[in-house]
């Protein structure tokens, strides 16, 4: 499948992708800002994922939340992420409302101060800091992913913390502070637009002139705070954390810091995974559930991120009444056993095949096509990378597989993270 496409850039620096698809008669607008996590300074974390918050708030000329009612009264969906490298906004309207979905984004991004009030950025603070508390501080586990990149990352690096942010640092950000976030990073030549979808190419191509055109282009992004190279790419070191805490069953995450997203490396870490619990006929659910019967469950998964490492995460359930070693032990095997002996050409072969068929059907959604378009161009500034990814999954060998498991997964670049029950949980449970 080749996907269609069309990029240019605006006087105001604002990169623009088109990708028409005369499927079905909807069209996806998506808008990434190269803004994330990653760009917070100490003592003011979280302020990328509280500031996406307030940008469904009303802007000057659309009313308080109504950017979220105009979306669906035309019978669209929309939403917004927060990760560490990137804020995007993602809608899908019927083709007809191509031109409300493009008024409601330049709106937000041109004029979205005036409507910028204390009121607003309170009510936001709470919902921030209470979604926090329902996914990360109560939750089982809820904090794994910002233990395991304050163990993985050193202090001085970008993804040291976590995407959400403390509660600290949400208490202390102030209205001022937001303002500041949007006037830096919110800006036509710190965006990427792509279109997806039914759409007239010229016709599209005069909305975005006529709505964004205008917007003029920011003060430039300052530097990345802090150090975001890491040279040495490994740890040097074993770095264990064992945390007990009001969960039902123990769990064992551990995790590596691997070449970022873009190498090719990177991809092949992702057939890593694929082997090693890409289905019930994987490596660990085999070895770990079905055999051993010493895991309930197993995971094994990439973090696309590009800022001086990426990271591979495998993760294994503990079954009740079980104990936490012979998963970390059954685990590490595996591992061990990978970067011995490479995988038989009909394992490779399983694994190349089952993420090639993933990301087909990926694609087959325009949304989730104008995303990846967004992403690349974000990220590389090549969008037609979409039509090529394929293949460097497709040029990962056997050979590949061994040698990274033997240099990259190895003990001194190792994060071994391990929730036990306290002990009243563990005797609920």
């Amino acid at each position: 499948m080749q996907i269609p496409i069309e990029r240019y850039t605006l006087d105001n620096g604002l990169r623009v992708v088109l990708s028409p698809d005369h499927t079905l008669p909807v069209v996806s607008l998506n808008l990434w800002y190269n803004v994330g996590s990653r760009n917070e300074v100490p003592g003011r974390t979280g302020l990328a994922h509280l500031f996406e918050h307030m940008m469904f708030q009303g802007s000057q000329n659309v009313p308080d939340t109504q950017h979220i009612a105009l979306v669906e009264r035309a019978g669209g969906s929309i939403n917004a992420s927060t990760w560490l490298d990137r804020t995007n906004y993602y809608t899908t309207l019927p083709a007809s409302h191509l031109e409300l979905g493009l008024w409601l984004e330049s709106d937000r991004l041109g004029f979205y101060l005036p409507a910028l009030t204390q009121e607003k950025f309170d009510n936001q603070r709470e919902v921030v800091k209470n979604e926090r508390r329902q996914r990360v501080d109560n939750a089982p586990y809820g904090d794994w992913d910002e233990r395991v990149q304050r163990l993985l990352y050193p202090a001085d690096h970008p993804y040291h913390h976590s995407v959400i942010g403390s509660m600290d640092d949400l208490d202390a950000a102030t209205l001022d502070d937001v303002a500041d976030f949007f006037r830096t990073y919110y800006a036509p030549d710190n965006g990427v637009l792509t279109l997806c979808g039914d759409f007239d190419r010229d016709e599209a191509r005069r909305l975005v002139d006529r709505y964004f055109g205008p917007i003029p282009r920011g003060p430039g992004v300052p530097p990345l705070p802090g150090q975001p190279d890491l040279d040495p790419l490994h740890l040097g070191a074993e770095v264990r954390e064992t945390v007990e805490s009001a969960v039902p069953v123990p769990r064992v995450f551990i995790a590596y810091r691997i070449p970022p997203y873009g190498t090719q490396d990177y991809y092949v870490a992702d057939i890593v995974t694929e082997l090693l619990a890409g289905g019930k006929s994987a490596r660990l659910y085999r070895a770990l559930v079905r055999e051993r019967r010493v895991a309930r469950a197993v995971a094994a998964f990439v973090l696309p991120i590009v800022t001086g490492a990426a990271a591979i995460v495998l993760r294994g359930n503990v079954p009740p009444g079980h104990p936490a070693g012979p998963v970390e032990e059954a685990l590490l095997e595996e591992l061990e056993r990978m970067g011995r002996e490479a995988p038989a050409a009909d394992e490779m072969e399983r694994a190349i095949v089952s993420v090639e068929a993933r990301r087909v059907m990926e694609l087959q959604k325009v949304s989730e096509r104008a995303d990846q378009l967004s992403m690349l161009t974000t990220y590389f500034d090549q969008p037609e990378l979409i039509n090529t990814e394929l293949d460097r999954y497709r040029a990962v060998t056997a050979e590949d597989v061994r040698r990274f498991v033997a240099e990259h997964l190895v003990a001194d670049n190792r994060v071994v993270l391990t929730y036990l029950p306290l002990p009243a949980a563990a005797e609920a449970a």
